[in-house]
């Protein structure tokens, strides 16, 4: 194959824990009578609440074939290219076993919300046999359960440099690193209308640290669907699944069902994370979308494009821009059935 997908899951999968009848249907078309896939394929989520292994053994239960951790990229695995906060003691904010997850990206020193309002029940810095090590780096996988404890100590971590207990001071500025996993404003359960993403609690983060301090947050990177790095990231797996099966061919084309292409950065986010990764190979990144997710075929483009970051149309985050022929889909279909059907015969592909 000179092609390969990726898939997402929530809205094009499952919506919350229900899967979506035509998923089934179109993975019996991307594997062989051995249960291997005919063609590379990647899971990007936008989730971060999990270990890889956990997702893929839900995906092959759910899917009805064998799903492996390295086909599926969680919002915060381009973590792993980020080599240099490994080794730092770092805040990480979420849902689901945090430290466990972080361990698994290569963080040496993580430390939960929970563990830092413990170690602080009456901002103690005396006992410094109570005191965790100075927080050098905020990392936010998702929206947490208890979302004003998080909101009132990532602020304190913020605004006291990494000596949470300690009084604020404005002076230093840029603050501590922050990396952020999934911006998605919102997200489809098994309710009827989208729920609060993590993206929401970001807005809530960006908003009470500018009315503090009268400036803008600044995040080190950002990543998960609609990033750069997450895109490049799985181009990257990609490449690599190729290159197990021994396929000669170079991937050309990336079909992407159910997301959007990549919106362009601010220019003020780290790159750094480029050289971890080979050049991108692949010639061109298609997006298949689904009418089964947050998107409807209904939804009206902004006519004036250059202040529709306020326009309501625009849930995705402050650092990117808004450009039309970006988020244009290059394909609009019902279902993912519809959509492995429509990308065999593009690529005149028969199993």
């Amino acid at each position: 194959p000179s092609f390969g997908f990726l898939f997402d899951i929530d809205g094009v999968l499952v919506r919350g824990k229900t899967p979506i009848p035509a998923a089934r249907s179109a993975f019996q078309k991307l594997v062989n009578s051995q249960g291997q896939f005919l063609v590379p394929v990647v899971f990007v989520t936008n989730a971060g609440d999990c270990l890889r292994q956990k997702k893929a053994d839900q995906l092959s239960h759910l899917l009805g074939v064998p799903v492996s951790q390295d086909q599926v990229m969680m919002s915060h695995s381009p973590l792993r290219m980020f080599k240099r906060y490994h080794e730092k003691c770092v805040l990480v904010s979420g849902q689901g076993p945090l430290l466990e997850i972080a361990h698994d990206l290569g963080f040496s020193q993580p430390i939960t919300i929970e563990t830092l309002r413990e170690k602080h029940p009456l901002l103690d810095v005396v006992d410094h046999d109570r005191r965790p090590s100075v927080l050098v780096t905020v990392v936010l996988f998702g929206e947490p359960v208890r979302w004003e404890t998080n909101l009132q100590l990532i602020i304190d971590v913020l605004l006291t440099s990494g000596y949470p207990g300690n009084p604020y001071h404005q002076e230093k500025d840029p603050h501590i690193p922050i990396l952020a996993c999934n911006m998605d404003l919102m997200w489809v359960a098994e309710a009827q209308s989208p729920r609060f993403g993590h993206g929401t609690f970001m807005v809530c983060l960006e908003n009470i640290y500018k009315k503090i301090t009268g400036k803008d947050l600044k995040y080190e990177a950002l990543m998960g669907k609609p990033s750069q790095v997450t895109y490049q990231y799985a181009e990257y797996l990609i490449r690599v699944q190729a290159a197990e099966r021994h396929w000669k061919q170079p991937i050309q084309t990336l079909y992407a069902v159910g997301a959007s292409a990549t919106l362009s950065q601010d220019d003020e986010i780290d790159n750094s994370w480029e050289n971890e990764l080979a050049s991108a190979a692949a010639a061109h990144c298609r997006s298949v979308l689904v009418c089964t997710g947050v998107y409807s075929p209904q939804t009206e483009v902004p006519t004036d494009t250059r202040d529709s970051i306020t326009e309501t149309v625009f849930h995705g985050h402050r650092d990117f821009r808004f450009e039309p022929g970006l988020v244009e889909p290059d394909h609009i279909v019902p279902d993912v059935d519809a959509a492995v059907n429509l990308v065999f015969q593009l690529e005149s592909f028969a199993p």
